[in-house]
């Protein structure tokens, strides 16, 4: 059987999409038929994304979007409709971590800062409610839609280190299934993405470093760490009609790690 493309006329609005996870994101969606609104700070990067898009025969634009300022949402909300008509699939990716000074591994609670805790949860929590918040009304008037909120598989269990993130991801996991209930009668559904250790730009200083990348390797039973691709292809699947009944979800991608 062939399948062909999983998201022809829908529109989505991608945080984080000038690399890692969201950047793959974008492309895939776009591959399978949809307008991609690319959003990051890192404009140069965000701006080749959607060159590749466009290269590669898809339709994309780039907007520059700081996900924990209320008024950038507004106005990246109204410059999609504007462009495109429409908004049909949300995807939170944008995120960030509170790291040491070597960017290899993240803080211990006690050597957290308020300034760090506050920068985090800005990012990978108010930066997903403003993006819930201001995609209601544009889908419930196309009558329903698909939100994607990336948390993590520290958003589910605890580790040695990096409270702030595992808080804020814990926050996007249960901020999700409270936004589905919210949602359902609009036809909204809202899921979040578990992702196990991927190789990304944000995990490279820690997988490039043996000392810290085999204890993760190790944890994870299909032996490799993931890919950003990996990450995209489910969120491909939340995006898509073939997902339809699924709202409130947890969606882990960890090569087995939480089976243990």
């Amino acid at each position: 059987m062939t399948i062909g493309p999983r998201l022809p006329g829908k529109v989505a609005l991608i945080t984080g999409g000038a690399s890692g996870i969201g950047a793959a994101t974008a492309a895939t969606f776009a591959e399978h038929g949809a307008s991609v609104v690319v959003t990051d700070m890192n404009d140069n990067l965000g701006r080749e994304v959607v060159n590749s898009i466009r290269t590669a025969g898809g339709e994309a634009i780039y907007l520059h979007l700081d996900t924990t300022d209320e008024e950038q949402w507004t106005e990246a909300i109204v410059e999609t409709l504007s462009k495109y008509g429409a908004l049909n699939i949300l995807a939170n990716n944008a995120g960030i971590a509170d790291r040491r000074s070597d960017n290899k591994s993240t803080v211990k609670i006690e050597d957290t800062t308020v300034e760090g805790w506050d920068k985090v949860f800005a990012v990978n929590s108010t930066g997903v409610f403003l993006g819930v918040k201001h995609v209601i009304a544009p889908m419930r008037a196309v009558g329903g839609g698909s939100i994607i909120n990336i948390s993590s598989i520290y958003g589910i269990v605890g580790s040695g280190a990096g409270s702030a993130y595992h808080s804020s991801k814990g926050a996007v996991r249960t901020f999700t299934k409270s936004a589905a209930i919210q949602c359902a009668n609009d036809r909204i559904r809202v899921n979040s993405v578990h992702p196990g250790f991927v190789d990304t730009p944000l995990t490279a200083n820690t997988h490039a470093d043996p000392e810290l990348m085999a204890p993760r390797l190790n944890a994870t039973p299909l032996g490799r760490f993931g890919t950003a691709q990996d990450i995209a292809m489910g969120c491909l699947f939340l995006a898509s009609d073939e997902s339809a009944w699924m709202t409130g979800s947890e969606l882990v991608i960890d090569g087995g790690m939480l089976a243990q």
